[in-house]
């Protein structure tokens, strides 16, 4: 009877301190456009709350992707605000959002995906063990080059076009996402 009783509590401290761990996380819920990041919800579900991603969202569906990027995963994205793609020159976004233009949209697209689960502790030891620079492989069979300014990690295009993470870690439930403000473009 001790036994069982003895085993039952140790069970129930151990259901307590996994509890207790998983408060932070909630309390660390990202809030990226205006609407909390919830790591309990996929890239997807995500990204349509978000007010600054409705460009990239729009691209995602576009090209076909929401069901892989509502997947297992985990993915890093690192994911282009509505600004980023406005910089782009006049008329890009539209002419990649035309239906012939598929193939085209989803190689930018999955350029700013990596597989596995990359965030910025781990980025930056890339980073420090490249001694300053780290190549990334994407999705798209393409290279990004992330360096770190103090805090800030970069990442730089094979065209020579440069992207901060301004927002990073914003944890999903298969992956994460780092908000960067340019689209970053492959060769």
């Amino acid at each position: 009877m001790t036994i069982r009783f003895n085993a039952r509590l140790a069970s129930i401290g151990i259901a307590a301190a996994l509890a207790a761990a998983a408060i932070p996380s909630l309390a660390a819920d990202v809030m990226v456009g205006g609407a909390p990041m919830l790591a309990s919800k996929d890239i997807i579900d995500n990204a349509v709350n978000s007010k600054d991603h409705t460009t990239l969202v729009a691209a995602v569906k576009a090209a076909g992707l929401v069901d892989t990027l509502k997947g297992p995963g985990p993915f890093t994205v690192f994911a282009p605000t509505n600004a980023a793609f406005a910089a782009l020159p006049a008329g890009t976004v539209d002419t990649l959002l035309k239906p012939e233009n598929k193939a085209t949209l989803t190689t930018v697209l999955t350029y700013h995906v990596v597989a596995g689960k990359w965030d910025a502790a781990a980025l930056s030891k890339m980073i420090a063990d490249g001694k300053g620079m780290a190549s990334i492989k994407t999705v798209a069979g393409g290279t990004l080059t992330a360096k770190a300014s103090g805090k800030t990690i970069m990442l730089t295009d094979e065209k020579g076009g440069t992207a901060n993470v301004t927002i990073a870690d914003v944890y999903q439930s298969n992956g994460v996402i780092h908000v960067v403000d340019k689209v970053l473009l492959p060769k």
